[in-house]
């Protein structure tokens, strides 16, 4: 049985070719975008700045106006000038 091709992408992200991610991950225009341009090291990467968005802004996945804003964050992420650290964020030790 042979193993499927990993799919390659030209990240927007890292600036160089890694591994695709398998599936979109986002609805929409937005998500194909990052499907075709954000490779799954990028994706992760996001993941995690996300959570540090929703944690330090007490932002709920299920209100709209949360979602437009992380949508927004996330779109400056992979391919605006980066999405900064909430206000007073200090990394843990």
């Amino acid at each position: 049985m042979t193993q499927p091709q990993t799919r390659m992408v030209q990240c927007v992200k890292l600036g160089k070719q890694a591994e695709g991610l398998d599936n979109p991950t986002y609805p929409g225009e937005l998500g194909q975008k990052i499907f075709n341009n954000v490779s799954k090291e990028a994706w992760q990467q996001w993941m995690g700045h996300q959570t540090i968005l929703m944690n330090e802004n007490r932002l709920s996945p299920i209100n709209p106006e949360h979602r437009a804003f992380l949508e927004t964050e996330m779109e400056k992420f992979f391919f605006g000038e980066g999405s900064e650290m909430p206000e007073g964020y200090v990394a843990p030790e």
